[in-house]
């Protein structure tokens, strides 16, 4: 009785903070948005609105929320355009492949399991692994000399977060719980080199991103492991006279 009451007063606390957390969320997005209109800043309202559909985003799909999908390729599209202005020109094609890998998600998500189901949370198989890492090697030199020969400000970091970005899409999309690591490699890179170009806002929604994608690893991974849990048998003892 008492673990019950417990757990549900976590329960408790938890939506509450989630629900102070929209707030606090909202009153800042609103906040960047005015200053940005106002010209209050140095912020494009591009990535403004980049900014705060990608943090939406993230809280989405750590949720395993499938709203995450629309919401996300709305933040491609407004990303396409903010990376195309810095000259990260493998960074902005790549938000152009979300918005496609978007709408697969979402369909994979509703329909993606047995029977046309909903998708539950899987692992990534050792084949799919070796196959991966093949292509994000082969992925990688080669985009990095593409990028090199066109003047990409970051031929090889540009390169290989955008391999690793595209990996991970993918196995987001399938919902494959090593996705979250494959992202969180990919966020820590992104970080130094958006700071590096100057998009500061864009580095700390990246932060945050890494913050949610450890938070996202834990829940998924608690899912993956309750499905995984078989129920308890109940043994009926022979009546004895």
């Amino acid at each position: 009785m008492t673990e019950g009451r417990s757990a549900e007063k976590v329960r408790t606390w938890k939506h509450r903070f989630e629900r102070v957390g929209w707030m606090v969320g909202a009153i800042a997005s609103l906040a960047l948005i005015w200053s940005s209109l106002s010209h209050h800043g140095e912020m494009d309202i591009t990535e403004v609105l980049g900014f705060i559909t990608g943090a939406v985003s993230v809280w989405l799909t750590v949720k395993q929320n499938v709203w995450n999908w629309p919401v996300g390729i709305a933040n491609s599209a407004f990303y396409a355009i903010v990376f195309f202005q810095a000259r990260l020109f493998a960074d902005s094609s790549l938000n152009i492949v979300y918005v496609v890998l978007g709408f697969l998600g979402w369909y994979w998500w509703l329909k993606g399991g047995e029977h046309r189901s909903t998708l539950n949370v899987g692992r990534v198989s050792k084949r799919s692994v070796l196959v991966l890492a093949a292509l994000g090697l082969v992925g990688t030199a080669g985009m990095a000399v593409f990028l090199a020969s066109v003047h990409d400000s970051a031929p090889f970091l540009d390169a290989l977060t955008t391999v690793l970005s595209l990996i991970a899409e993918y196995m987001l999309a399938r919902k494959l719980l090593e996705n979250w690591g494959v992202w969180i490699t990919a966020d820590v890179i992104y970080i130094g080199l958006y700071s590096y170009r100057s998009l500061y806002l864009t580095a700390i929604l990246y932060a945050l991103f890494l913050t949610m994608c450890i938070v996202g690893f834990v829940g998924w991974r608690r899912t993956w492991q309750a499905s995984r849990t078989p129920p308890e048998r109940i043994v009926m003892e022979p009546i004895r006279a």
